[in-house]
């Protein structure tokens, strides 16, 4: 398997104290590095040296980057992705701190995508001889790891394509147009493994990030979460609630700066032999939001 997961996200904030009063006391991340106006973070069950970055200067998506096995892997994406015909960039080590050599490809979106195959380890905060199952002293939610992001483009069909035959990820769900074969795709879930999505894609009129999500144990921390939320005065989008899409449960909440960040847990396991579940646009509200079967006008329309 070339692509193992997804390994961090990398946003802008327009207030750096703000942001990293949020991703540190209120979502529970473990800051590991802050140089160059920039914040690393990584969860508590994250070994690597961070999984999420934080940036002052504006709002928004900066980039993503995948974490692959070995460096043929990388090399091999590469080849695939010069031949599929997206501008593709050797990365170096030490470019972004404590990664190490890759690539970076930019999609038609203007969307930065990099994969790389070493970072330097950090270990799990209730280490790997004779662990406890979670660290005593959480913070906040507590939120374990990075799991997932959802992206606003303008060619779903093509950028799905390219995760397909470049990095070897595949749909697990679709919304399309109609159930024909041949029906226009209006968004894609895809998966590298047994999750049930590592990142998705939504056509919008606009090249941004919708959220990104933290996968949480279960749904009594789902509900915990709301909880904190609610002591910290964290502006909650929608939740807690349920997916029709992937059947998991989920929070959505917003950073200070107006990032839409994701609570999420459970949903199915997923294999390649497992059948593309397709969605009509006429049920988009019982896909998303299963419970109320509604869908609310800042889910449609707020992005960064």
């Amino acid at each position: 398997m070339a692509v193992m997961r997804m390994g961090y996200m990398h946003v802008r904030v327009t207030d750096l104290a703000e942001a990293k009063q949020h991703y540190a006391n209120t979502v529970g991340l473990y800051q590991t590095l802050e140089q160059d106006g920039k914040v690393y973070y990584k969860g508590w069950d994250e070994w690597d040296h961070h999984s999420v970055v934080i940036e002052e200067g504006g709002v928004g998506y900066v980039k993503c980057g995948f974490k692959c096995e070995t460096p043929e892997d990388v090399a091999d994406i590469e080849r695939k992705a010069v031949a599929f015909g997206y501008p593709v960039a050797r990365m170096a080590a030490g470019e972004n701190p404590e990664v190490g050599d890759g690539i970076r490809v930019t999609l038609p979106s203007n969307h930065e995508i990099e994969f790389y195959s070493s970072m330097t380890a950090w270990g799990l905060e209730v280490g790997t001889h004779n662990p406890d199952a979670f660290p005593r002293h959480m913070v906040g939610i507590g939120a374990p790891r990075l799991d997932h992001a959802l992206l606003w483009v303008d060619d779903v069909g093509g950028i799905e394509k390219f995760f397909m035959d470049c990095t070897g990820m595949w749909p697990t769900e679709r919304v399309r147009a109609s159930l024909d074969d041949d029906a226009h795709t209006i968004a894609t879930w895809l998966t590298i493994g047994e999750s049930n999505h590592d990142i998705a894609l939504l056509e919008a009129p606009e090249n941004k990030i919708h959220h990104f999500a933290f996968e949480m144990r279960g749904w009594s921390d789902i509900l915990h979460a709301a909880d904190i939320f609610a002591m910290d005065d964290t502006p909650i989008d929608i939740g807690p609630t349920r997916h029709g899409i992937t059947r998991g449960t989920t929070i959505y909440f917003f950073d200070p700066s107006g990032n839409r960040n994701e609570t999420f847990s459970g949903g199915y396991r997923c294999f390649r032999d497992r059948p593309v579940v397709t969605w009509t646009p006429d049920q988009l509200g019982k896909a998303i939001f299963y419970h109320s079967r509604e869908l609310n006008d800042r889910f449609l329309t707020v992005a960064t």
